[in-house]
């Protein structure tokens, strides 16, 4: 018998003053049985960082290996952002990087030799790639406060993150990394 995804839920403050962006979301996750507690974290903190107009949850989750973890589409449903998470291959990036006018990717495994692996490819407007490293240490210890239902705040201001849960701090960075073709 195939394991089903976990639901959680998510109401998150936001009050992004580095954007000017204060709102409530209310988001509603599936969590993939392979997807792992800090992958979660990150993909829900990207959806959180990346709050706009059109931006979503994929429609096939972690499963589905044609789109990415996170979506942007305009009003016509044209694509605006791919928006990855964890560590995807250069190969699948120089595949965004064709597909739309804008990449994203939240990362904390091995950054270095992520951006490394773009360089040597040197895909497609690989320079254009807007690269975020998170700090493994800090997205474990979001993980350990998951639950079903989870009440987050989240500040950020001058690209410090400060989130909290249940009244717990937790204060983190998404450190833009800059990619340098040739």
């Amino acid at each position: 018998m195939a394991l089903s995804a976990v639901m959680r839920r998510f109401v998150v403050q936001l009050a992004d003053s580095d954007r000017e962006v204060y709102e409530e979301l209310d988001l509603r996750v599936a969590q993939h049985p392979s997807e792992s507690e800090r992958y979660l974290v990150a993909r829900v903190l990207a959806r959180i960082l990346e709050h706009g107009e059109g931006v979503d949850f994929s429609k096939l989750g972690v499963s589905d290996d044609e789109e990415p973890a996170l979506v942007q589409r305009d009003l016509r449903g044209d694509l605006v952002a791919w928006i990855e998470v964890g560590s995807p291959t250069p190969d699948r990036l120089h595949k965004a990087s064709k597909a739309s006018p804008r990449v994203v990717v939240y990362a904390w495994k091995n950054v270095p030799a992520l951006v490394e692996s773009i360089v040597e490819r040197k895909g497609y407007k690989a320079e254009a790639i807007e690269l975020h490293a998170l700090a493994p240490e800090w997205l474990d210890a979001i993980a350990a406060k998951l639950d079903r239902l989870n009440k987050w705040d989240l500040a950020i201001t001058g690209g410090q993150l400060y989130l909290t849960i249940g009244g717990a701090l937790f204060e983190g960075t998404s450190d833009r990394v800059p990619i340098q073709i040739g």
